[in-house]
């Protein structure tokens, strides 16, 4: 006989010639000396050394266990004493009752949505994220979900989980923030044939997304072709002489035109407008020689404007100085006087016919 000890949080296996017999849990016991004890710890996970469905027999024993099935297509999350510990695969497992409380979440992983009660903190742990399909909304966009390529919901701002199975899921998202569309040095010809490029900007918002993503491919290119063909409808109705003078109508014709065209592509259209209008290089020379000929033009209607007040200015005082003597005097010693100021000295010889002229010059006529 041989005496063994099993101390507290403690149980053991015997085995007889290799065959189970008992279980025994803490305290003192006799055995025979071709008797096997095996000891186990009850506070961590029971790992047997033969098949589990044999042990089970034992009433004892399995009451003594926690036996949990996980089957194909499941997973179970274990806790243990609250917290998570791990993830377990298909099978069958068995934990000791009594000294560690043992919590678990059995996972359906057939299902598309994770629906089980399961903390975002414990989602992303590296034990369970692989199987685990993550998709983030931003704060700007909104999504659509495709499970098998089909619609499913649309999707707000927020992170979304999903398991990781056969079934082919999908998020479509759109950008909801106000957008911008350029169409750059787009070559079109106006009315009398007049060849020129044109820079073009659109402002917009998607604001369907399922008409955006769903009912439409690929709809900021349809929106650029429509804005393409707008202009092109617009600015070929008209001259380019035309068009430089109403160049401001050409964004109130292409809102109006793709109003309700974008509407149809989930989007709204905000504002549009020309941004530059580029002629080539021969008509842009002719377009310039034309306003210098122009300016020249007004400035020659200015300096006869100007001219003929002048003359006529002229004729006024001259008609005046012959009516009044005293004016033409004055007339006289203002001339005289601007002379003056651009004499130093001035030498008088000849005597007094020299002074009878001066006096002449000065002093006017009774």
């Amino acid at each position: 006989m041989k005496r063994m000890r099993i101390n507290t949080g403690k149980v053991g296996l015997v085995f007889r010639n290799g065959d189970y017999k008992k279980v025994v849990t803490e305290g003192v016991y006799w055995f025979l000396p071709f008797d096997e004890v095996y000891e186990y710890d009850r506070t961590k996970p029971f790992h047997p050394s033969i098949d589990l469905s044999i042990l089970l027999k034992d009433t004892r024993l399995a009451n003594l266990l926690t036996v949990v099935e996980v089957r194909d297509n499941e997973l179970v999350l274990t806790y243990e004493n609250g917290n998570f510990r791990n993830v377990l695969s298909p099978g069958r497992y068995a934990f000791w009752k009594g000294v560690t409380e043992y919590s678990f979440t059995k996972v359906d992983l057939s299902k598309v949505d994770v629906t089980e009660n399961i903390d975002a903190n414990t989602i992303v742990r590296k034990e369970v994220l692989p199987y685990v399909r993550l998709f983030v909304v931003e704060s700007y966009e909104k999504g659509i979900l495709l499970i098998d390529g089909k619609f499913s919901r649309v999707l707000d701002t927020g992170v979304y989980y999903f398991w990781k199975n056969p079934t082919v899921i999908a998020v479509l998202k759109a950008d909801l923030r106000q957008l911008q569309l350029e169409v750059s040095g787009q070559e079109i010809l106006t009315k009398d044939k007049a060849a020129l490029r044109v820079n073009f900007y659109t402002q917009y918002k998607v604001v369907d997304i399922i008409k955006a993503l769903i009912d439409n491919k690929d709809y900021e290119k349809q929106l650029y072709i429509l804005m393409q063909l707008a202009l092109r409808e617009f600015i070929g109705t008209m001259t380019l002489d035309e068009l430089l003078e109403k160049k401001e109508s050409i964004s109130s014709y292409v809102l109006a035109t793709l109003k309700d065209k974008a509407s149809n592509l989930g989007v709204e259209i905000r504002d549009c407008g020309v941004r530059d209008v580029i002629l080539p290089g021969e008509v842009k020379e002719i377009m310039n020689q034309v306003l210098v000929a122009q300016k020249k033009a007004e400035a020659n209607v200015i300096m006869r404007r100007e001219e003929t007040a002048s003359t006529r200015s002229l004729l006024n005082t001259a008609k005046l100085m012959e009516e009044n003597s005293m004016l033409f005097k004055l007339k006289e010693m203002e001339y005289v006087e601007k002379i003056a100021d651009k004499i130093n000295s001035i030498s008088l010889s000849g005597g007094n016919q020299i002074v009878d002229q001066l006096k002449e010059i000065f002093v006017p006529k009774k």
